[in-house]
């Protein structure tokens, strides 16, 4: 779990010993009954990618309770809804499969889970019809998932959920910089 710089980094601040605890302890390869637990009931995550020559991005994904789900212990789906038409978290997956992603619960009790992994992108998978509005869908295979430690979370109230969501039954809300005379001449028609 750690390299060299990490290693270097502990020792300068002497937290090898603590670092070792932890990934002996908390860090696993499989997902829990608790970890699908707390994914499923969170609303957003944070994801980082990086291009083939190691860019990093890191996008926020967003999406109704249970848009993220663990399928198996070895297994994370989640969908990708119509956005900017930018691709760049899909398109790193598809250029450099590693993932981290980063779940962070900010209201009753503060808590975090990071799982990086390795994911691909399935625009013609069996499993898309089960996510309204999914264009597309990423699996994630963990290779490590822990706990982080959560004192620095702020605790923040829901105040509404997002009306951009697709939602069954409901028509889908354009967000309004579609229709702004430098983007609306290029913006494609929704495929899903």
């Amino acid at each position: 779990m750690y390299h060299a710089e990490n290693r270097a980094l502990q020792d300068a601040f002497g937290s090898r010993a603590l670092a070792d605890r932890l990934e002996s302890r908390l860090r696993r390869e499989a997902f829990t009954e608790e970890d699908a637990a707390f994914v499923a009931s969170l609303r957003f995550f944070f994801l980082a990618t990086a291009s083939a020559e190691g860019r990093p991005d890191c996008s926020f994904k967003g999406g109704d309770p249970g848009f993220v789900r663990v399928l198996a212990p070895d297994l994370l789906v989640f969908p990708d809804y119509d956005g900017n038409g930018m691709f760049k978290s899909l398109g790193n997956i598809r250029a450099n499969p590693h993932v981290g992603l980063l779940f962070i619960a900010m209201e009753e009790r503060p808590r975090r889970l990071r799982v990086n992994g390795r994911a691909e992108v399935a625009l013609d998978d069996p499993l898309l019809p089960q996510f309204e509005g999914a264009q597309a869908l990423v699996r994630v295979t963990p290779l490590d998932i822990f706990p982080n430690c959560p004192r620095n979370i702020p605790r923040l109230q829901m105040v509404g959920e997002s009306p951009y969501v697709p939602r069954c039954g409901l028509d889908r809300v354009e967000p309004a910089w579609k229709d702004y005379e430098i983007f609306a001449d290029v913006v494609p028609p929704r495929r899903a």
